[in-house]
């Protein structure tokens, strides 16, 4: 498995506000979608192209277009505050979910929904922004794949060591983009330094 920590000044800079335990919802969804954004370069710099020709107002040119069509699976419920970005940068994108939520004492996912597009010849971004344990990246993986993906890429803010370690034995195929690679899980199996939960900070629910 190959796992990219994107290095860039903004990327820090917006990884920081998301961090920071003042910052409030509002200017946290800011800071997301601002650094989902790099993430989303990042994870697509290797698409295969196609060339086509074009006109521009001077003389023929050369165009490219990605050889592939792009999806992104979202994975509830904090995997919603990356894709406006993606489909910012590209409108045509199919957009898919995966519905897991973590039992709290075990650590384990526990899913309630899945609704995936076709998948299978297509790009999957996975959005998956705290990458833990790895069960629920883990499982929504599990689930493209089954669907019919073949080259996957997850997008995750932040990752723990104990999380790309599990993804390593369970999906090498997989390239997961991150903006950090922080020290270790706690006894609840939040990430530290981490930046707490991503979904009550996004929706300013309570914890």
């Amino acid at each position: 498995m190959a796992i990219t920590v994107v290095d860039h000044p903004l990327s820090r800079h917006y990884l920081s506000i998301l961090r920071d335990r003042t910052t409030g919802s509002a200017e946290f969804r800011r800071a997301a979608r601002r650094l989902s954004y790099i993430l989303t370069l990042e994870a697509t710099s290797k698409l295969t192209e196609t060339e086509y020709g074009l006109d521009t107002p001077l003389a023929p040119a050369t165009g490219y277009r990605p050889a592939r069509p792009l999806v992104a699976v979202a994975v509830l419920r904090a995997g919603l505050g990356l894709i406006d970005a993606v489909v910012h940068l590209v409108p045509d994108v199919a957009i898919g979910y995966a519905g897991v939520q973590r039992d709290e004492e075990t650590a384990r996912p526990m899913a309630y929904y899945t609704k995936f597009p076709e998948l299978r010849d297509r790009t999957v971004l996975v959005l998956e922004p705290m990458l833990a344990t790895g069960g629920s990246l883990g499982w929504a993986v599990a689930r493209v794949k089954e669907a019919g993906a073949t080259h996957v890429v997850a997008l995750c803010v932040v990752a723990a060591p104990e999380g790309a370690a599990r993804m390593e034995r369970e999906h090498p195929d997989v390239e997961v983009v991150t903006a950090a690679i922080d020290s270790r899980l706690d006894d609840d199996f939040f990430i530290v330094p981490g930046l707490g939960d991503m979904g009550d900070r996004l929706f300013d629910t309570p914890p």
